[in-house]
């Protein structure tokens, strides 16, 4: 079993499902003026010991945990949705 890390996770006010992980002791000093800029002013979502083994709704603990040593974050983007459920939250939103 892996050590893993204390990471958290910020949401974005710009855009609903775009969360920006971070390790907790360096906050968002490695990530991008750019993107932080784009991503907007992040809004702490949660703090939690992330561990390679440990199950993410929408992300792979590995790939995050390997992203906070290089590049020294992670961005999870929306999911896409396919043209017809596209389709039909269109039709249900009227």
């Amino acid at each position: 079993m892996s050590k893993g890390r204390i990471c958290e996770v910020f949401r974005s006010p710009r855009r609903e499902g775009m969360y920006l992980y971070v390790d907790k002791a360096e906050g968002l000093a490695r990530v991008p003026e750019h993107l932080l800029t784009a991503f907007g002013t992040p809004e702490s979502a949660l703090v939690l010991h992330l561990k390679a083994e440990r199950k993410l709704a929408r992300a792979d603990a590995a790939e995050v945990l390997a992203a906070l040593e290089d590049p020294g974050f992670y961005l999870q983007m929306p999911p896409v949705l396919d043209e017809q459920t596209q389709n039909d939250e269109g039709r249900q939103s009227c």
